[in-house]
């Protein structure tokens, strides 16, 4: 994505790198292999709306999980390998189990502190009150939920609160309510708390921490090491002691967690709300954090907090995070996962069930959609108000697409597409629907875009995002395409919303209104759309440069270079890829390469000699049969050793 100005030479990027995580791997010939291999990623690991999250660490695998606010069912769990690529596994509290929880925007389930003790995983969060789940593993199923039990010892137990394993397996709740309850108390074998309040209400008795929200813990070399975080708009911080103890002489004051920001081109510039860093074989250790999206004037703030990956080093028993960089980082020494990158996932609701990866706004949307009802379809139906289905948006680059069916007989009646922030205040439709006749209508704030309708009750919708710029088309078989008016800015829907935007971020995905529609397909990232180059999730050695007002890709050194697009969409059935080509502007000759999902254990579906353009912004097309591809994939583009900038890449695009 464009957000990664590659402004570091790739070499000397990595060699600074190394020498800031105390590595001896600074040889040219070492280096050489970042340009061939995905050794390094490109924060957020986790993009999107990830808030307050929590990280645990059980043999070889990763799990997370953190605020999910009104998003229903509740709670999403996500597991990983290596840190890196994450994926949907579970979801703690459906709504037939929810009967505390406000599905309003910025009320639901807070906090989600996913955890393992007493030989199994638990889950502690806050909805009216603190709560657990308990599962045999974090896949499911979870146990309904349980409220945790308080005293006047205790006090309220608040939100945002995660729980510390000791290294003799004893579990304690690090409890937070309000700006200046901060305590400790052990948890026993039934899930409750028990035993004495460690009472550290003087950590925040003045206030200097803002909020000292989401506390966090670890222990290394028989120290403990408190990180409460400050408010949502950022601050991370440290404490130390020997001795769990309420007091307060025994306790160290270290300062702020994170290293200061040298990057100026960062977007993640207000990291906070750590996970408890973890260690892994090799000794190295690891957090992640949340953070807005903002860099210079560009404000991506409506998203919401966006989880990246921290390597944390130690001076002595002192820990720092790594600040934010708009680099490349080197990756956690450990296996391929397998797993994509965290991107919106396509559906063919060709399951019974529906995927871990979606949600709905309110209890009552998750009870009005069926996958039985039309074989191979989802059915929404509305009742007076509108229904949806919906993902976290994950891009600043896709093209949505989906078939819908339906009789839009009244102006009553709509279904397609839609885009809308935390509030649920700022939206864009794009349906199917009736307005002095059936229209295909485009709409989003007072923009109001449409064209009569001639492709029947079956219809194919595309929206387009480039950043925020907004597009819309329609079209009757999904091969030839008929743009519904011109473009929309988005900016309102993207940036800074009032109240934090009620603590979420952007969703994406399909509704109906007026009467029961029938979607066959949902893809986000359409392989068989143009794909902006510039939209990249993970690359290295190259940069994105501005050429006549686009945006495009180029190798910034002599060694070449990668990206990667996640999530791309590639078909399925006689509906696969089948060639791909690629928009290229050449000085000098040379090979392209696309890999799909990885460039070393991934598939190599096409080599693609290019030849000279006759300049850097002279453009021509060049096409190769990759045989017959599908699923969803990242694709990675690799670019061959050449001099710097004599090759750029304006877009990439599959073909049937």
């Amino acid at each position: 994505m464009n957000r990664c100005y590659y402004r570091i030479a790739g070499l000397v990027s990595i060699i600074l790198l190394s020498a800031f995580y105390s590595k001896a791997q600074n040889s040219i010939a070492d280096a050489a292999a970042y340009y061939n291999q995905v050794k390094t990623y490109v924060n957020p690991v986790l993009p999107g709306d990830h808030p307050d999250p929590t990280l645990l660490k059980v043999g070889d695998d990763f799990y997370h999980c953190g605020s999910s606010f009104h998003f229903t069912p509740y709670l999403p769990v996500y597991h990983s390998k290596d840190l890196v690529h994450w994926e949907v596994i579970s979801r703690i509290v459906y709504p037939a189990a929810a009967g505390m929880v406000s599905d309003k925007p910025s009320a639901g389930i807070w906090q989600g502190a996913i955890t393992y003790f007493y030989g199994s995983y638990w889950i502690y969060f806050s909805a009216n009150g603190q709560w657990f789940s308990k599962a045999g593993s974090p896949a499911g199923p979870w146990s309904a939920p349980v409220p945790v039990k308080t005293n006047h010892a205790t006090g309220p137990l608040g939100y945002d609160n995660s729980i510390f394993v000791d290294d003799d397996g004893k579990p304690y709740m690090l409890i937070k309510n309000l700006q200046k309850t901060n305590r400790i108390q052990a948890i026993g074998r039934d899930g409750q708390l028990t035993d004495t309040v460690i009472d550290l209400d003087w950590i925040n008795a003045g206030l200097q921490y803002s909020w000292a929200e989401g506390p966090v813990m670890c222990k290394r070399n028989g120290y403990y090491f408190y990180f409460p975080a400050g408010d949502v708009s950022g601050g991370q911080y440290v404490l130390r002691t020997s001795v769990l103890t309420a007091d307060s002489t025994k306790w160290e004051r270290l300062g702020n967690f994170f290293k200061p920001i040298l990057d100026p081109h960062t977007g993640f510039r207000s990291p906070n709300h750590i996970a408890a860093p973890v260690q892994l074989a090799d000794g190295s250790w690891w957090t992640i954090g949340q953070s807005y999206e903002r860099h210079g004037g560009d404000d991506w703030s409506g998203m919401g907090r966006q989880t990246s990956l921290y390597p944390v080093t130690w001076e002595g028993n002192r820990p720092w995070g790594m600040a934010p960089v708009s680099t490349p980082v080197e990756k956690p020494d450990l296996p391929q996962s397998g797993i994509l990158w965290r991107s919106v996932q396509s559906d063919y609701f060709d399951n019974d069930s529906l995927n871990t990866c979606w949600h709905f706004l309110n209890r009552k949307a998750a009870g009005r959609y069926s996958l039985s009802a039309r074989k191979g379809w989802l059915q929404l139906t509305p009742d007076s108000g509108r229904t949806h289905l919906l993902q976290k948006e994950t891009d600043h680059y896709y093209t949505a697409v989906t078939r819908v069916d339906v009789n839009a007989a009244d102006s009553a009646t709509k279904a397609g597409l839609y885009l809308t922030n935390g509030n649920q205040t700022v939206y864009v439709r794009l349906y199917s629907g009736y307005d002095q006749g059936k229209k295909i209508i485009f709409l989003f704030d007072t923009a109001y875009r449409s064209i009569a309708n001639q492709f029947g009750g079956t219809v194919w919708l595309r929206l387009e995002r480039k950043e925020h710029n907004l597009s819309a088309w329609c079209s009757g078989d999904g091969n030839t395409w008929v743009q519904v008016g011109a473009p929309v800015s988005s900016v309102r829907l993207d940036k800074v919303q009032p109240g934090y935007n009620s603590w979420v971020g952007t969703s994406v995905g399909l509704f109906a209104e007026g009467r029961p529609a029938d979607f066959d397909l949902f893809v986000c990232k359409d392989g068989f759309s143009s794909l902006p180059a510039a939209g990249y999730s993970n690359y290295y050695g190259v940069q994105t440069v501005t050429q006549a007002s686009e945006k495009v890709v180029t190798a910034n050194t002599a060694q070449g270079g990668w990206f990667m697009l996640s999530g791309v969409e590639l078909g399925k059935d006689k509906r696969s890829a089948s060639q791909i080509q690629l928009m290229v502007a050449a000085k000098t000759a040379g090979k392209l390469e696309i890999w799909l999902d990885d460039l070393t254990t991934g598939k190599l579906i096409a080599t693609i000699p290019v030849t000279s353009t006759g300049g850097g912004d002279t453009w021509r097309m060049f096409t190769r049969k990759i045989g017959q591809v599908s699923g969803r994939h990242d694709v990675f583009v690799k670019l061959p050793a050449a001099d710097p900038r004599s090759l750029y890449i304006k877009t990439i695009q599959f073909t049937r």
